[in-house]
């Protein structure tokens, strides 16, 4: 029998996105995260299996901050698609 443990667990759940646990988690936390500011600081990592592989360690001086990033290209938008200049 293959055990496994919580990060190896968070690890492979994360591997299946369409699934209904993490569709659901995803669309919970989306949401949550609409009503937050631009930049906030986290308590924790949204992803700690991730975090810790990138050498994030629970303890005091760890600071987490989540920012959000606007979706689509990078040409800035321009209102009514006017460019002055």
């Amino acid at each position: 029998e293959a055990r496994m443990g919580a990060y190896r667990y968070l690890q492979e759940l994360w591997k299946k996105k369409q699934s209904d646990v993490l569709r659901f988690l995803l669309r919970v936390r989306v949401w949550e995260y609409r009503h937050l500011p631009v930049v906030h600081r986290a308590s924790r990592p949204s992803r700690p299996d991730k975090a810790r592989r990138l050498g994030y360690k629970s303890k005091q001086g760890f600071v987490i901050y989540r920012v959000r990033v606007r979706r689509g290209g990078r040409k800035r938008q321009v209102p009514k698609g006017i460019t002055y200049g």
